[in-house]
């Protein structure tokens, strides 16, 4: 679970707002990249560096800042004075495994959401990612150095005349990540039909893990996703300041895309659950198949062991009417072999015929 999500807390007694470092000794530093529009279109993006971002008051047209991995608590302080951020809300940066949600400073809108991606393995995993809008500005600040916004980018090049105003970049980078939830869940479906295939041919304990696995995953997906759906309501419904008419607009067809995508995932849920009972069931059935061969196979043994221990008792008397005559036959081992296999014959012929095995 931990490599799906990652919650980090600050330690008991710290000071709200305080940052504090957060990111592993080998991580990369995080690395800061500058868009802004001029002249009705967007530069190509430049890699810059903390000092260098301008500051909020000085900024007369649409910039786009972007950094991908988790800065240190001095350059993320930077960038929380150039463009007046909260120290709430850039402590939330560096804790990593908010809930989404949207919290409004003054003038600043922040959003806290995830992006869901599926590693080399197989694996499930939860990107947070930190959208900070001004009124001339957009921090988004990615946590894992995951590149998510390279559409936008494409489009920003292609179609520099849209995307004008920050609620509108703001817009586009909120579809593209929810909007990353959709080939994971259509890869959640192809390993639900291939656990389905292993369970209905023969499961195993790996058929297990990974079912058991696969629940968990969408749990945390659930667990997730659930308030990204409540988030968008929220910014529809109590920001129409900072949101043009069109934009809202906008934001309730990302609305639409969280319910989709809710529903997909309880039916994944839903069909997750059926397979554990598949499994249940499959397990039970081929322990009943199996005690019933094994009792089949005793009960053929059964007559078999009698008439042994019966003959194998060797009583025998010249005189005695009550000694075993069959002792003293010529062809008697053989007769009694020959007994015993037509009983033996005869009981799986009876079993047969009921059907037993």
């Amino acid at each position: 679970m931990a490599d799906l999500f990652r919650k980090q807390y600050p330690p008991p007694g710290t000071a709200p707002g305080t940052l504090r470092e957060t990111r592993p000794d080998q991580a990369p530093s995080a690395r800061l990249s500058l868009t802004y529009r001029s002249e009705g279109r967007w530069s190509v993006p430049e890699a810059i560096t903390a000092d260098a971002v301008p500051a909020e008051d000085s900024l007369g047209s649409l910039h786009w800042i972007h950094v991908s991995g988790v800065p240190d608590p001095a350059e993320l302080a930077l960038l929380g004075e150039r463009l007046g951020l909260h120290p709430l809300a850039m402590e939330d940066v560096l804790n990593g495994g908010q809930r989404p949600k949207v919290d409004r400073f003054e003038h600043t809108l922040v959003v806290t959401l995830g992006v869901t991606q599926e590693n080399a393995d197989g694996t499930l995993r939860i990107h947070q990612l930190t959208l900070f809008m001004g009124n001339h500005f957009i921090l988004s600040v990615i946590a894992d150095g995951l590149d998510v916004f390279s559409e936008v980018r494409r489009r920003l090049s292609e179609r520099g005349r849209v995307l004008a105003q920050s609620d509108e970049l703001l817009h586009a980078l909120m579809d593209t990540a929810v909007d990353h939830a959709f080939p994971v869940l259509d890869s959640v479906g192809e390993r639900i039909e291939a656990i389905e295939e292993a369970l209905l041919d023969r499961p195993g304990r790996s058929t297990l893990e990974d079912l058991h696995r696969l629940r968990r995953e969408l749990i945390i997906l659930r667990r997730h996703l659930w308030p990204t759906r409540d988030l968008l309501n929220q910014v529809i419904r109590d920001h129409t300041d900072l949101l043009s008419p069109e934009t809202r607009i906008w934001m309730r067809d990302i609305y639409d895309h969280t319910v989709q995508i809710m529903d997909l995932v309880e039916s994944y849920r839903d069909m997750a659950g059926s397979l554990l009972d598949i499994y249940l069931s499959t397990m039970s059935n081929r322990l009943n198949e199996t005690i019933r061969q094994l009792t089949v196979i005793a009960t053929i043994f059964m007559p078999l062991t009698f008439i042994a221990g019966v003959y194998g008792m060797n009583f025998e008397h010249p005189t005695s009417p009550f000694a075993m005559p069959e002792l003293g036959w010529y062809l008697g081992y053989p007769l009694i072999l020959l007994l015993m296999t037509l009983v033996a014959v005869g009981m799986i012929v009876w079993f047969r015929r009921r059907r037993w095995f």
